[in-house]
């Protein structure tokens, strides 16, 4: 070939493919948003389950995530399996999520510790299994193509599905749980409908991907004391991932509390649907609005604006019960307005950091560090739960089952209000050091919803899970 010839351009992905990849995002927007929504309030309002003890066992079970991710990762990268090296995982992950989630939901008739038990055990498997999927599926798109413009392509429907997964299991979940007013029966639907959502993503995902092409290999550190190694290395990713885990902390906690909030300071169970929708609703609408700022004003600059956006939003929570519902939910839709910008735009400066370290370094270091921020993110909004649980459990919250309906004490109450919103806010508060410490290491990218590379460095592109949530 001509050394002026110009290099022949990577053949375009059926769209079959890209559509099909997309859909596994309805099982990782699913599995990301249900159980911190539900998850706690089942065990203390319908199972009786102490506060504290049912922070554990939904805590837990989320935190072992960050010690088998890179154990799945490592079994992927070394597979020999027919069917590929992902493939044969996202089948595995599919086969066992789904009833296991339903399990979680179908507790015998247990109360209290026993019942914590039960819920731990189903919920560690349920999440095991979900990283058996999850880590294969998101290193997929860099191995079909090291076309930027087409892994974009992929990537767009990816989070297409991601918000029709977030908003429908955010909304679904929650009405059908208190449909028949918070019994283990509403529940126990409620988890056969989810796994089946679960397994349409899960199984669409597995079927489709069998037309991909492999046009390269990625390997992640073998373990995650390697990959913390790497990561002290790279100073720019150090901050951004810490102001990540400080942010994605302070949304876990009010996605905890969004329950609560509804039952206890709103007056209705049922007010958790409309308050969800007014969270995750600007996902979508919102993210070209912040987009445009991050193009026109630079991106760092646009997360400065969707941090203080959220803590203006989180502290005005604090008002409601003095102003009233109608204040309540205008702070839930500004803090949703600024949710559609972090989860944009974070992804977009890990983009152009990870770029800059292949410039760098010359190594192709996408997988271990986007394995390292989806684990810090995992637990994170695991520790969301935790901690509301602890608030909870500090302020004299009194646990209760389905049948005896208790009154809260007053403390209890005010600690539901601040959980909501002061603590995420001084979380969110504490994030915007790290943010002030960051430092772009690489031309900064234009800012697209599907978070494509920098075309500085098209074959060092980050390609892993530059989308939430997951």
């Amino acid at each position: 070939m001509p050394a002026d010839r110009p290099p022949r351009p990577a053949p375009a992905l059926p769209r079959r493919v890209r559509v099909g990849y997309g859909l596994g995002s309805l099982a990782t927007g699913t599995f990301s948003t249900v159980p911190g929504l539900v998850l706690l309030y089942y065990l203390t309002d319908v199972l009786a389950v102490p506060a504290a003890v049912a922070g554990a066992a939904v805590f837990l079970p989320k935190a072992w995530d960050v010690l088998v991710n890179p154990l799945v990762g490592a079994a992927s990268d070394r597979s020999r399996l027919r069917g590929g090296p992902r493939r044969p995982f996202l089948l595995i992950g599919a086969c066992t999520l789904p009833p296991s989630f339903a399990l979680i939901f179908a507790a015998p008739d247990l109360r209290g510790g026993a019942a914590a038990g039960y819920v731990a055990v189903l919920f560690l498997l349920a999440a095991t299994a979900y990283a058996v999927f999850q880590v294969p599926y998101v290193t997929m798109p860099a191995e079909m193509t090291e076309d930027p413009a087409e892994r974009g392509r992929v990537l767009a429907w990816r989070v297409a599905f991601l918000g029709v997964a977030i908003l429908l299991s955010g909304a679904l979940a929650p009405a059908i749980a208190h449909a028949e007013g918070d019994t283990p029966a509403s529940y126990r639907l409620m988890g056969v409908v989810v796994a089946v959502l679960l397994a349409a993503g899960m199984f669409g995902a597995w079927f489709t991907t069998r037309w991909a092409p492999t046009a390269a290999r990625g390997e992640a550190e073998p373990s995650l004391r390697a990959q913390l190694a790497a990561a002290r290395t790279n100073r720019p990713f150090r901050h951004l991932a810490g102001m990540w885990t400080l942010q994605a902390l302070a949304i876990g906690v009010m996605l905890a509390g969004v329950q609560y909030f509804a039952t206890y300071t709103l007056g209705s169970a049922s007010a958790v649907t409309p308050l969800f929708a007014c969270m995750i609703g600007p996902l979508v609408l919102f993210m070209p609005l912040w987009n445009r700022l991050a193009r026109r004003k630079g991106t760092r600059y646009a997360q400065w604006c969707a941090s203080l956006l959220y803590i203006a939003g989180a502290l005005a929570l604090a008002f409601t019960g003095a102003a009233g519902p109608v204040l309540g939910y205008l702070a839930v839709a500004a803090v949703g307005i600024a949710y559609a910008g972090l989860q944009l735009l974070p992804l977009t400066l890990l983009a152009d950091t990870l770029a800059a370290d292949a410039v760098r370094t010359g190594k192709r270091r996408t997988a271990t560090f986007t394995g390292l921020w989806t684990a810090a993110e995992t637990l994170a909004f695991a520790l969301g739960a935790g901690v509301f649980a602890l608030v909870l459990a500090g302020t004299g919250f009194r646990s209760s089952d389905a049948d005896h309906e208790v009154a809260q004490p007053a403390a209890a109450l005010t600690g539901i209000a601040a959980g909501m919103s002061l603590l995420p806010a001084v979380l969110a508060a504490a994030s915007l050091w790290l943010l002030h410490r960051y430092r772009e290491e690489a031309q900064p990218t234009a800012v697209t919803p599907t978070a494509t590379a920098p075309k500085a460095a098209p074959k060092a592109a980050p390609n892993e899970d530059l989308t939430r949530a997951d």
